[in-house]
């Protein structure tokens, strides 16, 4: 019963039609590939929706799985997106949110602010639990809300080719307990009193104290490392770890948590102008093993992480939901955080939170020894930038009635095409109206961004440049409505060649394409996450030569995060923070000097 109410009178993922796909997909070419290349692919195109063709065979196909599924989609989506992926769920995968900075510099800030934090994400859990969550809504349409009830005592487990993803939630005596990390070191928390009501806020606080003072010493074996290895060696690494029955017994109670929280110790300091930067890096990936990496279980679904400096945030494994969801339980969470204590507990004491042990091979002492020097690889590899553009926020593209994201988007077609030229862009859609709906892309390289962004520096053209900059924001916003409804392209043709790999012996022309890899090859990976808390989620490029950008738009501010590798000599994440900047401003002036009553 209870899973039917979360998507509840929802309607089924779409299968769009496939001569609709087939013409968007030419017209999303266009602005990305070199004409004579474009034609051999008209070619392809139109051979692969023949009546009676391959095309058309496969259509059927898809459209008999979306009858037959829940959602025709969302299995494939999980299992090639993140189970079947090997590179490391760190920077690779796994999105990390840095909250506002906060005012504690020690152990005490630190332990009380983490007790805060873990009643408040239980104050959340109860709603998840009791099934009270508001639904939300986009446009006046209810949203699937199944993935809160994914992210809370699941977690990762690696394969050696294959990752899969447990859920203790729904058993029947669910988890009662999180994992507290310090110096390495994992905790077993039970947050929940005998009678069954959450421990509070004073209770968590002896607690967590406890733990601090028996982990004092930072010489252990940090085995959380191991998780940010690449999922084959992790995979291989696990099978080894947990043939030791203590070591099974002390991973599974990770795995059951129902979230863990991550006491860090403090990072060398930064400038108050690096700051964010910095927290942003610590928490995507730790700092590298002589820091925090190794105080982590990255495989875990949600990782709070309390730093002794006052860094604070969270790293949340991606494959069981997606930003939103994570976003409104932590606005949730940051607004009970400020309310003040008000109960007094009386102090019945509490048992010791249970210390998990691991006992260490040489084999998997050498597994560890592997694990920090790629992280440390990776860790020197990611070139980051928080960039707080403090001009305006979602206000002034609102009073030129022009879309905040589209606006944002159409800016980012100008920096990059001004550091290099246009390319395969991509920003995340919900497809949350539909049960089950997880995303599809919005392609925010259009023929109309292409347009603008051409004029825009062309100092020949002075007349019809903030008509075109309308066009392409409009164009954006276009094809965002599309995609929520499920009528973008690029899921339906992650489909066919999905569905061709199931039925045919071979991947028809239009998949082995040229243009096919190009269009797929995002040197842009973008995402809006919007948050009434004034925090920003970052990520990794999705290619190496690439750049990872997430944007919280506030009302008179955009939170950007923008990441590249250092590893490229073309990409550089200050580099395209500055072009952003002035993308915005000159578009911004471009409006203004056109009488509004124009627009």
């Amino acid at each position: 019963v209870t899973v039917i109410l979360r998507y509840e009178g929802l309607p089924k993922l779409p299968v769009p039609p496939l001569n609709q796909t087939c013409d968007r997909y030419l017209a999303v070419l266009e602005p990305i590939i070199e004409s004579e290349e474009l034609n051999q692919t008209r070619t392809l195109v139109e051979e692969f929706q023949r009546p009676g063709g391959v095309g058309e065979r496969l259509q059927q196909g898809l459209e008999r799985r979306a009858h037959k599924a829940e959602n025709w989609l969302s299995d494939w989506w999980l299992q090639m997106a993140y189970l079947d992926y090997r590179m490391p769920v760190v920077i690779h995968s796994s999105p990390g949110v840095v909250l506002p900075r906060l005012e504690f510099s020690d152990r005490q800030g630190q332990i009380r602010y983490a007790a805060k934090l873990i009643a408040g994400v239980l104050d959340f859990k109860t709603m998840i639990d009791n099934e009270t969550l508001p639904v939300e809504y986009l446009g006046g349409r209810p949203l699937c809300m199944s993935q809160y009830y994914r992210v809370l005592s699941s977690c990762r487990i690696p394969g050696i080719k294959s990752d899969s993803v447990v859920n203790y939630a729904s058993n029947k005596t669910p988890p009662r307990h999180i994992t507290v990390v310090h110096n390495f070191q994992f905790y077993v928390l039970d947050v929940y009193n005998s009678d069954c009501t959450p421990l509070t806020v004073d209770q968590l606080y002896v607690q967590l104290e406890k733990i601090c003072n028996s982990s004092l010493q930072t010489n252990k074996e940090p085995v959380g490392i191991l998780t940010s290895n690449h999922r084959n060696s992790w995979g291989k690494a696990y099978a080894n770890l947990i043939r030791d029955k203590t070591n099974k017994e002390s991973v599974r109670a990770i795995q059951k948590s129902i979230f863990t929280v991550c006491l860090d110790a403090p990072m060398p300091r930064a400038s108050d102008d690096m700051y964010r930067t910095r927290a942003a890096v610590q928490m995507l990936h730790g700092g590298g093993s002589r820091w925090n990496s190794g105080n982590r279980w990255f495989d875990k679904t949600l990782q709070f992480i309390v730093g002794e400096d006052g860094a604070c945030g969270l790293i949340y494994e991606h494959a069981p939901a997606e930003g939103p969801p994570i976003v409104a339980l932590i606005d949730h969470v940051v607004e009970y955080t400020k309310k003040s204590d008000i109960v007094r507990t009386p102090m019945a004491p509490l048992p010791m939170p249970q210390k998990l042990c691991f006992n260490i091979s040489p084999e998997l002492k050498k597994d560890i020894e592997e694990a920090k020097q790629n992280m440390n690889i990776m860790v020197q590899d990611l070139d980051m930038k928080v960039h707080v553009f403090s001009y305006f926020g979602k206000n002034i593209p609102k009073s030129y009635k022009l879309s905040p994201d589209a606006f944002i988007q159409v800016a980012l077609q100008l920096a990059y095409y001004r550091c290099v030229h246009c390319c395969a862009t991509y920003e995340s859609a919900s497809l949350r109206m539909f049960r089950l709906g997880r995303t599809d892309t919005i392609r925010s390289a259009s023929v109309d961004s292409a347009t603008f962004v051409r004029a825009m520096d062309d100092q020949s053209i002075q007349v019809e440049k903030v008509a075109l900059l309308e066009k392409a924001v409009k164009a954006h916003r276009a094809y965002t409505d599309m995609a929520i409804r499920g009528q973008a392209i690029d899921r339906h043709l992650l489909g066919l060649k999905l569905q061709a790999i199931e039925d045919l012996s071979a991947l028809p022309d239009i998949f082995m394409d040229t243009s096919y890899a190009v269009a797929n090859h995002y040197n842009l990976s973008t995402s809006q996450v919007p948050a009434k808390t004034d925090c920003v989620m970052c990520f990794g490029p999705v290619v190496p030569d690439g750049y990872g950008v997430c944007y919280n738009p506030m009302e008179e501010h955009i939170n950007f995060a923008i990441s590249a590798f250092n590893s490229c000599a073309d990409t550089s994440a200050t580099r395209l923070a500055h072009a952003l900047e002035d993308a915005l401003l000159d578009m911004k002036a471009l409006l203004e000097q056109t009488p509004k009553a124009k627009l």
